[in-house]
């Protein structure tokens, strides 16, 4: 079972509504989210993760957010989507209000990854990205759905108007920035690494 399509609510763990909040993720920030619950011991949140694929059909988040809402926010006090908009077109926040939940504000993850650090405004249009998730799920998630496994020819016309790849790495791991950087030369493509932690998804649960 991956931590991307699993529930990660602890097992045994009923909610007792009082004090209780419940995260519904994105499980590209599954790893992140768990990692700062354990560093700070916020033991109120417990989190479950919708497939981190949802963002290759950005049309399917809203609806998919709903039913684990109707399905797991009873008995919290709190449910809290930890989404940015993610390509929905503003669906999800319509969503979210909707329901009463809060979500995170912003255009992506990459936005709030590096919120918490001034950066250069430059051509970043030019900029394709990736995270911790993403450098280790390239072949899974890019790669392969893009079907550059079988028609390599492809890269020019889906990455040919982009410049660098820029890196967005949530840990100090030097074979994880080799990874990334072997990945930008698959796609022939500058390299940059921004060293961004966690960013402000760590202030976001914080208020959650």
């Amino acid at each position: 079972m991956q931590p991307d399509d699993a529930t990660l609510t602890r097992d045994g763990l009923a909610p007792s509504g009082r004090g209780r909040v419940l995260l519904i993720a994105c499980g590209a920030l599954a790893r992140e989210i768990l990692a700062l619950i354990g560093q700070n011991g916020w033991d109120h949140l417990d989190l479950h993760c919708l497939p981190a694929i949802l963002h290759n059909r950005p049309d399917r988040i809203a609806p998919a957010v709903e039913a684990a809402v109707t399905a797991r926010g009873a008995g919290y006090e709190r449910v809290f989507v930890v989404y940015a908009d993610c390509g929905t077109g503003g669906d999800l926040a319509r969503t979210c209000e909707r329901l009463g939940v809060g979500m995170i504000e912003g255009p992506h993850c990459y936005a709030f990854y590096e919120a918490s650090r001034p950066l250069p405004r430059r051509a970043e249009v030019t900029c394709f990205y990736l995270t911790d998730f993403l450098a280790r799920q390239f072949d899974a998630f890019v790669w392969e759905p893009l079907g550059l496994d079988r028609h390599p020819e492809l890269r020019e016309m889906y990455f040919g108007n982009y410049t660098t790849l820029v890196y967005q790495a949530q840990t100090d791991d030097l074979a994880l920035t080799a990874l990334a950087r072997s990945h930008a030369d698959r796609l022939d493509l500058a390299f940059e690494r921004r060293f961004t932690g966690y960013g402000e998804l760590a202030s976001v649960l914080a208020r959650a």
